[in-house]
């Protein structure tokens, strides 16, 4: 198997399409044909955890968290990053990183940390947009059902639980063939009319690459006229933060030392009391504060996420339990869902999960 194939099985799981723009996901160091000889699974890629690849001969790290993520613009042993990634290239490393593509899918970090505190009905908090996009395309009516079970089989045409989607009007399409073309109907320097089907289908981004092949494969036209808008619509099922219901009522302090307790922690710092029985939980692994006013709207109990800040606190407005776990303590799991998730994927390829302590922040 060559890291290629790994990075195919990884997208299927979250495909890149789904990060945020700010974000650096992908394989961020490396070669795609090289042959994997180990897979070692880790939530940040740093000195030690490369130190630990070679010592386990695994030459493809699968990390969380980028190690590169504003540009290098030099490429020298002066600080922990540029170290890392010259450790990594000398000993013919790759490393690959999924981060926010991770965290906007269903089975990501957040389904995670809904189900350590076993949420029922779990939805998405901030459901993702500029997701979905729509393809108009123009097809002689003869030619129309092959083209559209073309674009299906590529992934065009689902809506939530619907598929095969699409909406056809009918026309009439004109043109005129220059020389050195190859016209399906008509003769060159003629103007020619065909009786045309418009067909608009949508489909999200991660599919566009296949939509647009299969478009262009099953076309009979030697040009293929259509064209492609991303819609503001969200897609309901990608997002940030996940919300559900506990299996039942607790009071805040029940809800803190449950938090305590699930995720091996000591030390949580949260807002105000507010009297309040917490039922509707909403998480984000990581730095969430930016999610608090959508676990207000959506009616949240209480927030678990990390990297809340001073002033942060004072959004709760006594509506809602802030609850700062820390970063790594809120994504702590997500390196043991991605092994489970290749073992099952290449069964005959057991991928190792990283034993090297990431966690930059100690407690006294």
């Amino acid at each position: 198997m060559i890291v290629k194939e790994v990075c195919q099985v990884l997208e299927e799981l979250a495909p890149l399409a789904y990060a945020e723009d700010f974000d650096n996901v992908g394989l961020l160091v490396g070669d795609y044909q090289e042959e994997v000889s180990g897979i070692l699974v880790t939530l940040d890629t740093l000195e030690a955890v490369v130190d630990e690849a070679i010592e386990k001969n695994c030459n493809l790290i699968v990390s969380f968290h980028p190690i590169i993520f504003g540009g290098l613009k030099q490429l020298t042993p002066s600080d922990y990053v540029s170290k890392t990634v010259i450790k990594a290239i000398k000993n013919n490393i790759a490393i690959y990183s999924m981060h926010t593509a991770l965290d906007n899918v269903n089975d990501g970090v957040n389904a995670a940390i809904a189900q350590k505190l076993k949420l029922k009905d779990v939805k998405v908090l901030i459901p993702k947009t500029g997701l979905i996009k729509k393809l108009s395309t123009y097809i002689p009516k003869e030619s129309v059902e092959t083209v559209k079970s073309s674009l299906y089989e590529a992934g065009a045409g689902t809506i939530g639980n619907y598929q095969n989607c699409s909406f056809s009007s009918e026309g009439q399409g004109e043109f005129t063939p220059l020389e050195g073309s190859n016209p399906t109907f008509g003769n060159h320097n003629q103007s020619e009319k065909v009786d045309e089907v418009q067909l608009q289908l949508v489909y999200t981004a991660d599919k566009e690459a296949s939509v647009i092949h299969a478009l262009n494969e099953s076309h009979p036209y030697e040009t293929v006229a259509y064209d492609i808008v991303t819609l503001d619509n969200s897609h309901g099922e990608v997002g940030m933060g996940r919300i559900g219901i506990l299996e039942k009522p607790v009071n805040e302090h029940q809800f803190l030392s449950k938090l305590k307790g699930k995720f091996g922690i000591e030390v949580i710092k949260h807002s105000a009391y507010t009297d309040k029985m917490i039922s509707k939980v909403a998480v984000l692994g990581g730095s969430g504060a930016f999610a608090i006013e959508a676990a207000k709207r959506a009616g949240a109990d209480a927030f678990v996420t990390a990297d809340l800040k001073y002033h942060d606190y004072f959004k709760a407005e006594g509506s809602i339990l802030l609850a700062d776990i820390g970063h790594f303590e809120s994504e702590q799991f997500t390196k043991n869902l991605l092994v489970e998730y290749l073992t099952k994927k290449i069964p005959n390829f057991a991928p190792s999960l990283s034993e090297t302590l990431t966690n930059p922040v100690k407690y006294y």
